[in-house]
């Protein structure tokens, strides 16, 4: 059985801990105690704030304070306060490379390889996409890709045949306009991926190009 009073507790620590602002004080205060003054400069927070910020934590029984003349000084209260604040990061630092990795995944099955790339086009099996601008479309491109603009796609996807797989290109590895255009053709239920490689990998491996005079 469950003691109910515990979990009230625990959730209204969560609560006040759930803070940007409170746990930067909370930060400025290990093994110290400073002003609520000092505090407001180290956060860059206003006084007001500040002082708004430690009172909440002061009530949750995360701090205590002291008067020293004309000012009120503020510390950690006993216990392992930073130790829960750590484990809170690490969890933090485990859900962000959780998803790093389903990033990277998601991006490796949408990144469709050399040699797959060039046995699809032998068996004519795929459309090649060139979302480049058409000017960059007429100087070079793969051969028997069709050039629709990213900024047109969307107004124009009666023009891609739903029965072959797309494969979108652009400038290069760092250009995103493929990366865009997969994520509004998958966004319309079509799939498709991308080569990643673009026109310049393409060229840069002596590959034939066609142009539009």
């Amino acid at each position: 059985m469950f003691d109910k009073q515990l979990i009230v507790e625990i959730a209204e620590i969560a609560k006040v801990l759930g803070n940007l602002h409170r746990l930067v004080l909370l930060e400025c205060l290990v093994n110290t105690e400073h002003s609520v003054e000092k505090l407001s400069e180290l956060s860059g927070l206003s006084i007001a704030n500040t002082s708004q910020h430690l009172q909440q934590l002061k009530r949750a029984g995360l701090l205590q304070s002291r008067k020293s003349g004309k000012h009120v000084l503020y510390r950690q209260s006993e216990g392992p306060i930073m130790e829960v604040i750590s484990i809170l990061q690490q969890y933090a630092e485990f859900n962000r490379e959780e998803m790093r990795r389903l990033i990277d995944d998601s991006n490796n099955q949408e990144i469709i390889s050399w040699d797959e790339l060039l046995d699809r086009i032998k068996e004519n099996s795929t459309i090649l996409l060139d979302v480049r601008p058409k000017e960059e479309f007429e100087r070079g491109h793969l051969p028997d890709a069709i050039n629709i603009p990213v900024d047109e796609l969307e107004n124009r996807l009666d023009e891609l045949a739903t029965h072959q797989k797309l494969i979108a290109y652009c400038r290069g590895p760092y250009c995103v306009l493929s990366a865009n255009a997969l994520a509004l053709l998958r966004a319309k239920g079509i799939q498709a991926r991308r080569f990643k490689k673009g026109f310049s990998g393409w060229k840069e491996a002596g590959m034939r190009i066609e142009t539009k005079s």
